[in-house]
């Protein structure tokens, strides 16, 4: 048996590798390892999940952003920005088509915007957790203060999405401007961790100057902090940033490390992200195969989707509407899956 199915196999029974031994499976992977490791990721994921597919419903509810990030369609310097803001009716509204639909998780996701304050936000998640009160309620808003995001938990929210985006802080320096800190990010993650969310990390697969050793160092991250939620999609560029001619990271490598992490951490809510429906049509088909359990369809605005761009093509329409719920149940029944109609939450001890 060759070396790299020696190690597949070793992640499989014990769900660890070192440093060492993720670079070799990486590194040398074959059809072999890949389907190996995908269909031991599945059989995984059903073990502690079953047959679920949890959906979530995404509000976008701003495309302000204070921060530069280089690889951003939404950046603070992109002009050409059209920026729009949710109110709290608009909110409550998706809610209401998304929980008749069947959600039972809302993600509220937007740009570090200053607008949205501490009282504004803690308005909105208190309304939602009083109309709502069976529902989970993820927050995924950037940085904040510890104050913050304990007035938030505070209010009812119960997750928090923040990708640390690199486990590698030369790296992270390549992505970010100056004034953003890889040890804040950092900090940021264990604080609402420390505070009581279930809490997501996670990173873009190659993004500019990632090597395999830094993905390496972001599996041992994952591992060794034991988030409740990993999102993880291949880098896309988008035209108005720094980054607009750097290749796109692809979905064979993409599916592949979302098995490495499943099999890292069994218990863990991994996403079949929109990155990955964009970079490959049936990307979160194949993202479900390899061990993903969570899809999180659009439920913002039509007239506001095609605004939140974070990079080029984006599903924004059509496909990606929550609207087509339908249609993702009998995809996900094609394949042996359920939709769940469930708040779906983290078996992360």
């Amino acid at each position: 048996m060759s070396q790299e199915m020696l190690l597949a196999e070793k992640l499989a029974n014990t769900h660890d590798l070192s440093a060492e031994e993720l670079y070799l499976l990486i590194a040398n992977r074959t059809e072999e390892t890949r389907e190996y490791l995908r269909q031991k990721a599945e059989a995984e994921c059903q073990r502690v999940y079953g047959n679920n597919v949890f959906i979530r419903g995404l509000i976008e509810l701003t495309n302000y952003c204070k921060n530069d990030c280089y690889y951003c369609g939404i950046r603070c310097s992109n002009k050409k920005a059209n920026r729009y803001r949710l109110n709290k009716q608009q909110i409550l509204e998706c809610c209401e088509i998304g929980y008749e639909l069947g959600f039972r998780t809302f993600v509220l996701q937007g740009g570090e915007d200053p607008y949205f304050t501490d009282e504004r936000m803690v308005d909105i998640v208190s309304a939602m957790r009083k109309k709502y009160p069976h529902c989970a309620i993820t927050l995924s808003l950037g940085e904040r203060s510890r104050e913050s995001y304990q007035a938030l938990f505070e209010a009812g929210a119960n997750r928090y999405l923040l990708r640390h985006e690199t486990a590698t802080k030369q790296h992270y320096e390549q992505l970010h401007p100056a004034q953003m800190s890889f040890e804040h990010r950092m900090e940021c993650l264990r604080t609402l961790k420390e505070i009581g969310f279930q809490t997501g990390c996670g990173f873009m697969v190659g993004s500019p100057g990632q090597t395999l050793e830094h993905i390496v160092r972001d599996l041992r991250f994952i591992k060794e902090f034991r988030p409740h939620m990993v999102g993880m999609g291949p880098f896309l560029s988008h035209h108005d940033t720094p980054f607009c001619d750097m290749p796109n990271g692809t979905a064979e490598l993409t599916v592949y490390l979302l098995s490495i992490v499943r099999l890292l951490l069994p218990e863990v809510l991994l996403p079949a992200t929109t990155a990955l429906g964009t970079v490959q049509q049936d990307g979160r088909k194949q993202g479900v195969l390899a061990g993903c359990n969570v899809v999180m369809p659009n439920l913002s605005p039509l007239s506001v989707r095609k605004s939140y761009m974070l990079y080029d093509n984006k599903i924004s329409t059509d496909e990606e509407s929550a609207q087509s719920v339908e249609k993702l149940k009998r995809q996900m029944e094609s394949i042996g899956r359920t939709v769940a109609v469930a708040r779906g939450d983290s078996q992360i001890q």
